[in-house]
């Protein structure tokens, strides 16, 4: 990533604040004496795994410096509903100003987290890794992707940078497997700092792959017999020739299925739906005296 893990963070926290509160909340001007000071105490309404307690904190802080945040539970703990994670004090017009943005953000986070350690815990007694995908939300994908390795999952590419993944259309254009390989080969000045990974559809276009110097192959929406016929040939032509391809799963992969797919002994199963179609956890803030 070109732009660190701060800035990024910094320039998100303040486009959200400025979508939300714009020229200034105008409900709370109207209502709320700008000298009150209280504490307010941010709950969880579902149990789940906390994820983005620190974005909040920045948030109100981005909003009044003054504010005190004071987390009782840190990014990766698992929460039981009900239970008081953190305590804001100070100005109340800063508080309610900075309220729909860090629930936002933590329900969305937590959302993510929570889904993906229930993935993981379905997958125990495995090596396999559970990752994400691209399909996370524009501009947030670095929080998103911090959220499924706080629950316990691991990253898959950030982008189209950062490693070479050749899918159905890529094929097409190059007019098949091999010459998509190749041609990647011949564009790469560094083989060794960047991974090869091919998107195949059928058993066949899998016997093609394995013959290419590929690092990891992906078995895009295969019925699970298919699957298997698959994994054994990448397992028996690594044997002989030495090689060590890594098998990655992807494509309607849910908790009722995730478990037969783990015991096959792939490598890694990737799920979109980590973050594509994550429901957020449910936070809500109350203030103790008014």
């Amino acid at each position: 990533m070109e732009r660190t893990w701060a800035k990024l963070t910094d320039e998100l926290i303040e486009k959200a604040l400025i979508e939300d509160v714009g020229k200034g909340d105008i409900t709370t001007k109207a209502i709320v004496p700008t000298k009150l000071v209280s504490t307010a105490m941010l709950f969880n309404r579902t149990s789940g795994v906390l994820a983005g307690i620190d974005i909040a904190g920045k948030i109100f802080h981005k909003i009044d410096p003054k504010l005190e945040f004071i987390m009782f539970y840190k990014d990766g703990d698992f929460i039981e509903q009900g239970q008081k994670i953190a305590e804001i004090t100070g100005s109340v017009v800063s508080i309610l100003k900075g309220e729909r943005t860090a629930l936002n953000f933590l329900g969305r986070m937590s959302g993510i987290a929570t889904k993906t350690a229930g993935f993981v815990k379905l997958t125990d007694g495995s090596h396999v890794k559970i990752l994400d995908t691209r399909k996370t939300i524009p501009t947030m994908r670095h929080l998103d992707k911090y959220s499924v390795r706080v629950g316990g999952g691991s990253n898959h590419r950030f982008g189209l940078f950062d490693m070479i993944l050749i899918k159905d259309n890529h094929i097409a254009i190059a007019g098949g497997i091999r010459i998509a390989v190749d041609k990647v080969l011949c564009s790469l000045k560094n083989r060794d700092k960047i991974k090869i990974e091919i998107e195949c559809k059928s058993y066949d276009e899998v016997l093609e792959a394995i013959y290419t110097q590929v690092d990891i192959i992906m078995l895009d929406n295969m019925d699970f017999s298919e699957l298997e016929k698959s994994i054994n040939a990448i397992k028996e032509v690594s044997a002989v020739n030495k090689r060590n391809i890594r098998i990655e799963v992807s494509g309607n992969v849910d908790e009722n299925n995730i478990g037969a797919i783990a015991e096959t002994g792939v490598d890694y199963i990737s799920i979109g739906a980590l973050t594509h179609s994550v429901i957020n956890q449910n936070f809500t803030l109350l203030f103790n005296e008014l």
